[in-house]
């Protein structure tokens, strides 16, 4: 691909034409669609399959569904779900081995099937970055998961530009949106107006631009990209809440002993929604089943969360057996050690954990108040986030 981005136009009424082009191709596509009251991740076989008309209401601890204007027929006019793409690329559940007796006779079996040819559609740019988080950290370092990179390989992404934000958003502070950067196949920005409706799309590699070329879509003009990009900025615009990250690792390698640590123990419920909904956590457990018989036997990864105690158990007990502890460790890990481990901020800024937390503790209010007031003396370390609460 050259350095030149070429922008082209396609008429909503001619959307369902990438869905077929990406299926002839062999793509399971995937994207968001509208079930049990939310917006989930699923197959997607017709244009009509999307969100069309829908938008979401978020804030911490509130996550509502409702229908945008009289009209509206906007399809990606929702920011993020509980769901992220995590789900199929690093999922809830695998099984890894299969066991049997037969008489004498032991046999371990491997049956996962080789994953479908996937295409994403509608990955935000907060998603994109979460992914190349993972990318990071389960296939690019000399630990490298097998099955992360299996459901990796030649997935094909539509990334969306939000053109809208959310209350919970903060994508801003962590340099990851609201416009999408980074690996994607094609890009979109979804133009709504009076007597319009089209997306601006634009391609990010080879395999994006012949699929673009098949569309056969007009050339954008000036004024069009103007647009688009206008509506962008709109949505950086709206978003209101801030994480300052300067120096933020030394801060809460600091800060191990502040009192803010007593304050949000005393709210958090160590449910562990957090990081089931977080795009970038990846922490799992290994469970071993049998059947009554005896004869078989099952193994399989399953997430796990650092809320749950038994996840810091060792001989003796439990590391982390408060939720003082349970929560800093999180936290900790996310903004600062995560930067040691993997050369990154683990937090996208997407929002999903102030939004999914039951009591509403926002993340980046947690920062702020520490920064606000940082812990008048401390001998703490860098090694204090991974020890004893």
């Amino acid at each position: 691909m050259t350095d030149t981005v070429h922008q082209y136009v396609l008429q909503n009424t001619d959307f369902q034409r990438l869905l077929d082009a990406l299926i002839k191709r062999g793509y399971q596509v995937l994207g968001p669609t509208v079930r049990d009251g939310a917006i989930v991740y699923d197959e997607l076989k017709f244009a009509a399959d999307l969100p069309v008309g829908w938008t979401d209401e978020q804030e911490a601890g509130r996550y509502r569904l409702r229908r945008r204007n009289d009209n509206d027929q906007t399809r990606f006019g929702y920011v993020v779900g509980p769901q992220s793409w995590k789900k199929y690329l690093h999922p809830s559940e695998v099984r890894l081995l299969t066991a049997e007796r037969s008489g004498q006779t032991f046999r371990i079996l491997n049956h996962e099937s080789a994953p479908p040819r996937r295409a994403f559609l509608g990955v935000r740019a907060c998603e994109l970055a979460a992914i190349a988080v993972q990318d990071r950290v389960l296939q690019g370092d000399r630990y490298r998961d097998p099955i992360y990179a299996a459901r990796r390989e030649g997935v094909f992404i539509v990334a969306v530009n939000c053109t809208q934000a959310a209350p919970t958003c903060f994508c801003t502070s962590m340099g990851t949106g609201p416009r999408t950067r980074g690996a994607f196949d094609l890009a979109l920005t979804e133009l709504v107006g009076p007597g319009k409706h089209e997306f601006v799309i634009e391609a990010g590699s080879d395999t994006g631009a012949e699929v673009l070329a098949e569309l056969a879509p007009s050339v954008a003009s000036e004024a069009v990209s103007q647009e688009a990009e206008a509506a962008v900025e709109r949505a950086a615009s709206q978003i209101q809440r801030r994480m300052d990250t300067t120096g933020i690792r030394d801060l809460l390698y600091a800060n191990f002993d502040h009192p803010r640590w007593d304050n949000v123990a005393q709210r958090c419920l160590t449910c562990a929604n957090c990081t089931m909904v977080c795009p970038t956590c990846f922490c799992t457990t290994v469970d071993d089943v049998s059947d009554v018989t005896g004869t078989h036997a099952e193994r399989w990864r399953k997430w796990d969360s650092c809320f749950t105690q038994n996840f810091s158990y060792i001989h003796g007990g439990s590391v982390r057996s408060s939720a003082k502890s349970r929560y800093r460790q999180w936290m900790t890990h996310k903004l600062a050690s995560w930067m040691d481990q993997f050369g990154s901020s683990g937090c996208v800024g997407c929002g999903r954990c102030i939004t999914w937390c039951p009591v509403g503790i926002d993340i980046t209010e947690e920062v702020r108040a520490i920064r606000e007031s940082p812990a008048s003396s401390s001998s703490n370390s860098k090694e204090s986030s991974h020890g004893n609460p």
